[in-house]
């Protein structure tokens, strides 16, 4: 089943339920915009819940132990957890800033959901193909640190402050890398265009067409930068448990707490399938089109497919628990030494050079 015949095939088992919706008016309207939604971000809730288990599995092995093994097998071990959280009391602060402290996990929690809106997981599979995509991406990613600067404030604690202003710092520091680095994939694929971009990595040659090889720089600024800017190790000093406990969640209990940690998952996973896209081709096969034989299956398994969008993301998530199992926390200086002083010069110099490859044509389509 190639990309489009996923998309077809979708398309025509919605088409009924679409147009019995549309013929209720405006609340029909309403109702499907909402179904829209909920496709997206109840398999997003769905596999940060497995993610969590695959995390505390993996590092578990890397440490030569079992990790979870009781609830499901392991597996409903993560569901277990959401559940204790969200019975448990919301103790709030006397001193905290009640609205703002309720507002603040919301806050961290709706950009990173709404982020997923562009994101193509097949040719025709995306929920709004908008051709500002990447911009609107930056603009949901850089949103999410107004909830944790919101959570440290209200909060009302020296320990939660200190780490929202770290969180800030790190977050703004590591955003200018990563959206240097994203203009030079804008730069390569001629396009704001999430779909567009995947579409400009396509040709002959399979996984040597894509983003990854002409700008390999950016990509690995890309990818750790994100790594850095959702406050995972070895960057995670917004909550080094050794100095400041949990950062700006540790006066958080309960469902409150549970916001947060899906926020900082959803945002892992979002980065993950970010880096497929803008430098591994997304959906795309890395086995160039004539080494596959002409068995229809090998056809279907070896062609561009969401499958092999899903196996890259699961890479890249894969990579950050590699990261927190194997790397000592860098110290906060070091953190931001490496923002300002590496990775933002090396970005800048590499768009120059990808503006040279794509005036001399490197970044045509099958070239």
């Amino acid at each position: 089943m190639s990309a489009t015949n996923t998309a077809t095939l979708l398309s025509a088992w919605t088409a009924p339920l679409h147009d019995w919706l549309a013929s209720l008016g405006p609340v029909g309207v309403a109702l499907w915009i909402v179904l829209k939604i909920l496709a997206i971000a109840v398999p997003v809730i769905v596999a940060v819940a497995f993610y969590v288990v695959w995390e505390r599995k993996l590092i578990g092995w890397m440490h030569v132990r079992h990790g979870p093994m009781y609830v499901g097998w392991g597996v409903l071990q993560a569901f277990a957890d959401v559940f204790k959280l969200l019975f448990k009391e919301v103790i709030r602060p006397s001193s905290a800033h009640k609205s703002l402290y309720v507002l603040a996990p919301l806050i961290t929690l709706a950009p990173a959901f709404a982020a997923w809106a562009v994101v193509p997981f097949d040719a025709k599979l995306v929920l709004s193909n908008a051709n500002a995509g990447l911009l609107y991406l930056l603009a949901m990613t850089s949103l999410g640190v107004y909830g944790v600067v919101l959570a440290g404030w209200a909060s009302n604690s020296k320990y939660a402050f200190l780490g929202a202003m770290r969180s800030a710092a790190q977050v703004v520091s590591y955003e200018i890398a990563m959206g240097f680095a994203l203009v030079g994939v804008m730069v390569g694929a001629g396009s704001l265009n999430l779909s567009e971009i995947v579409m400009a990595q396509s040709g002959d040659a399979g996984l040597f067409e894509w983003f990854w090889l002409p700008m390999l720089p950016l990509f690995v600024i890309y990818f750790v930068s994100g790594v850095a800017e959702t406050n995972r190790a070895p960057f995670d000093v917004v909550e080094g448990e050794s100095e400041i406990v949990a950062g700006h969640m540790v006066e958080y209990s309960g469902s409150a707490f549970a916001l947060f940690f899906l926020a900082e998952y959803a945002n892992m996973i979002l980065v993950s399938i970010l880096t497929a896209i803008f430098f591994l081709g997304g959906w795309l096969s890395p086995v160039p089109a004539a080494w596959i034989p002409d068995v229809p299956v090998l056809r279907v398994v070896l062609g561009d497919g969401w499958w092999w969008l899903f196996l890259k993301m699961f890479f890249f998530a894969s990579c950050f628990i590699w990261f927190r199992a194997s790397f000592p926390r860098y110290r906060y200086d070091q953190i931001m030494r490496l923002g300002w002083k590496v990775f933002i010069p090396l970005s800048i110099a590499w768009i120059a050079v990808v503006a040279l490859m794509a005036y001399f044509g490197l970044f045509e389509a099958g070239a």
